[in-house]
């Protein structure tokens, strides 16, 4: 019977999720396993904002939002990239992110803690049979590529090279430290700003929702915690408009733009940034939610 198919979808699916508990029984165990050294600690940093940002230019303003155009070897490096962070594909998430900016903080949103409280928008709703499988019918614009299909179907494959590469590189120590404690904290970093930016911060702008600015979920997502700015305008490549607002993807991606990687970066025009602007839903359940046309990968 498919996960989805039970009589209880918002269950957990224990045998699916023994991974995601085993990485956490292994994490709280290394600093016994293999004492602390400060290298170790830098290395759980360099893999945990490396991912990131895999993670947030990547699987967020990339994939789910169609935010820069790239071409097709640096978009399968970002799914890649991505993928190595044990949060499944790239198109799992597009997908059910989508979905949460098409209904967020209504009762059909995916992660809303307005709706269903802090557990299930920070972890719960990931366990749950409810969203096991990938709805491709949201990522119809990246469905057609092959190679996305392939890493969306095996997306353990990127996460046990990244581990073998660290145990090759480092040993036991490497992996524990650099996979492990620095996935565990990737995760839950992710996780906070389903969890946390509906909740903590300031709203600039009227949204219809509860999303929320907050500097300390910026610094912790490079950038991700601008969550209010990103739910006014979803398909700028940048979540800082301001300065003082620190988002370090958006440097890189900067930097990327100038090397000639990636090319027509969005940002929010004076208008949307002074407020006099509201994004629509997308029509289309295919379509990047939010965007003003979706670009071609």
């Amino acid at each position: 019977m498919s996960p989805t198919r039970t009589a209880d979808p918002d269950r957990i699916l224990w045998l699916h999720s023994i991974p995601f508990f085993a990485v956490h029984a292994v994490a709280l165990a290394t600093p016994f396993l293999a004492p602390f050294e400060w290298k170790w600690g830098l290395l759980v940093l360099a893999s945990y904002y490396v991912r990131m940002f895999g993670i947030t230019a990547g699987y967020h303003r990339y994939f789910s939002h169609r935010s820069f155009r790239t071409g097709r070897a640096f978009q399968f490096l970002l799914a890649f990239l991505g993928a190595t962070s044990t949060q499944k594909g790239a198109l799992w998430w597009a997908a059910h992110h989508r979905d949460h900016h098409r209904h967020s903080d209504g009762p059909e949103d995916v992660h809303s803690p307005i709706q269903r409280g802090f557990y299930w928008s920070h972890v719960g709703w990931i366990l749950s049979a409810r969203h096991h499988e990938t709805k491709l019918d949201r990522v119809k614009d990246l469905a057609c590529y092959p190679e996305l299909l392939w890493l969306d179907r095996w997306h353990a494959v990127p996460t046990v090279l990244y581990a073998t590469a660290l145990f090759a590189i480092g040993g036991a120590p490497a992996l524990l430290w650099g996979y492990f404690v620095s996935t565990v904290l990737l995760w839950h970093g992710t996780f906070f700003i389903n969890s946390l930016a509906h909740v903590l911060g300031k709203k600039r702008y009227e949204t219809g929702d509860e999303s929320r600015n907050s500097m300390a979920l910026a610094l912790l997502t490079m950038g991700e915690g601008w969550h209010n700015n990103h739910h006014f305008y979803p398909g700028a490549a940048n979540q800082g408009w301001f300065w003082w607002e620190i988002d370090a993807s958006w440097y890189v991606l900067r930097a990327l733009s100038a090397a000639g990687v990636v090319q027509g970066l969005r940002t929010p025009p004076p208008h949307v940034r002074a407020g006099r602007f509201r994004v629509a839903p997308a029509a289309s359940p295919a379509a990047p939610a939010g965007d003003l046309d979706p670009i071609p990968g």
